[in-house]
């Protein structure tokens, strides 16, 4: 598993990628919430109250790596985060700012 700290306008987060085979597991998670790739189970945190989104890959086959979160695109996201302002079409890093 791989941890890669990552800087957003007022605070940190941390990245995860845990190789999976021929896929890597990735997300970043702030005090608040995540974004991660399409394999996590948001519906699942939503009944912890645990704002959560995917993204999709702004451009290549698959997400990767923590750079793919953040230029990627939400594609998904449960209902706190749309309570906290995450709406599908933005980016990942835009997402992570509002948590």
């Amino acid at each position: 598993m791989e941890f890669i700290e990552v800087r957003l306008s007022r605070k940190k987060a941390e990245g995860f990628v845990i190789p999976l085979g021929p896929a890597n597991l990735v997300a970043i998670k702030t005090d608040v919430g995540m974004v991660g790739c399409g394999a996590f189970d948001i519906a699942a945190l939503d009944s912890f109250s645990y704002p959560a989104a995917k993204v999709r890959p702004s451009f290549g086959p698959s997400i990767a790596d923590t750079d793919d979160i953040l230029k990627g695109i939400v594609k998904e996201a449960n209902r706190s985060a749309f309570g906290r302002g995450i709406r599908t079409g933005m980016t990942g890093r835009e997402a992570l700012e509002l948590l």
